[in-house]
């Protein structure tokens, strides 16, 4: 009986990783966005039980894979650690570590920390209603370099350089997860990638097409998921729709003056996938890939991605 459940494990891995590797074969769009829309009340594939919990605590090592439309190529390991003070609160602590690399240089340094505190507003019978209070903490300043000095576009970077205040909520039910969120920077980034530092360079064919982010003023973002799931003994599928909205335009600094970013409002929006296999109450393995279907024409804060897949395991203790 033990080995019959070593194999199914075993068979259940490999289909999943093919399907991982699979997805980053798919010429397709996916999704990114400045970090809300996996925290708390926010966060996809969430399990529904109007029971207690009996597991408060877990933790998760997520491996991340985006690729942009400048041909970047963005990796990041996260940390995330879920902590339950009760049936009810919950701390949720994200510390990623990211690389980034492209044609005008890598990069790579611990990402921003998220932090979170979400609390179950209504538990009954057939649905939940969960609420989130956030912030996001930078790890340093954008100004990474390349090897020749010059400081490298937001694409590039590790930190957003910004202090971010979130709020959302959610509405679950046995097959479907509703959330909506809101993101506000407070501050400005202080990057220093121009195009005038490239000029005259063998890489300017390729800096030029970056958007500058000088004293960048991230727009407000309200986001909505919405999102479909089903759930056997030990595997589970999701699909759904993330809607990410920018009402207003960014904001740069051109020598003395500062001006709006034409095309960095607006709506971006993509398709989600996901799938999970559950070892037992203690362990599982979830995968999971974003295709985009809209985006807008300027992100001056790096943050749009082309696709994105994430291989996630899960240990609750």
């Amino acid at each position: 009986m033990f080995y019959l459940n070593v194999q199914n494990h075993i068979a259940a891995i490999v289909y999943l990783f093919l399907i991982y590797f699979t997805s980053y074969q798919a010429v397709a769009q996916g999704c990114s966005d400045a970090g809300f829309c996996t925290m708390g009340a926010m966060k996809p594939d969430q399990h529904f039980s109007n029971k207690i919990k009996l597991r408060l605590r877990s933790i998760e090592f997520s491996h991340y894979l985006g690729l942009t439309k400048f041909d970047n190529r963005i990796l990041a390991y996260t940390v995330d650690f879920n902590i339950g003070f009760n049936d009810k609160t919950t701390l949720q602590v994200k510390l990623p570590y990211q690389y980034a690399e492209g044609r005008l240089g890598s990069n790579h340094g611990l990402g921003d920390i998220s932090l979170s505190l979400s609390y179950n507003l209504i538990n009954k019978e057939q649905f939940q209603v969960n609420a989130t209070l956030g912030t996001k903490l930078p790890t340093g300043v954008p100004n990474r370099a390349s090897t020749s000095g010059r400081a490298l576009p937001m694409y590039y970077q590790n930190t957003l350089g910004t202090y971010d205040f979130i709020a959302g909520i959610s509405l679950i039910t046995r097959n479907w997860l509703i959330a909506t969120g809101y993101q506000r920077a407070l501050n400005q980034v202080n990057s220093q990638f121009l195009w005038r530092d490239w000029q005259g360079t063998p890489n300017q064919i390729w800096s030029d097409h970056y958007p500058q982010a000088n004293q960048l003023l991230r727009g407000d973002d309200v986001m909505l998921r919405v999102e479909y799931n089903l759930r056997f003994s030990r595997f589970n599928a999701n699909t759904g729709l993330l809607a990410i909205y920018r009402p207003t335009q960014d904001q740069i600094k051109v020598g003395e003056r500062t001006i709006s970013v034409k095309g960095s409002d607006g709506l971006a929006l993509t398709y989600l996938v996901g799938l999970g296999y559950k070892f037992n109450v203690r362990s599982a393995i979830k995968i999971g890939a974003g295709f985009r279907l809209r985006r807008r024409a300027r992100n001056p804060d790096g943050l749009s991605r082309e696709f994105v897949n994430t291989i996630t395991y899960q240990f609750n203790f």
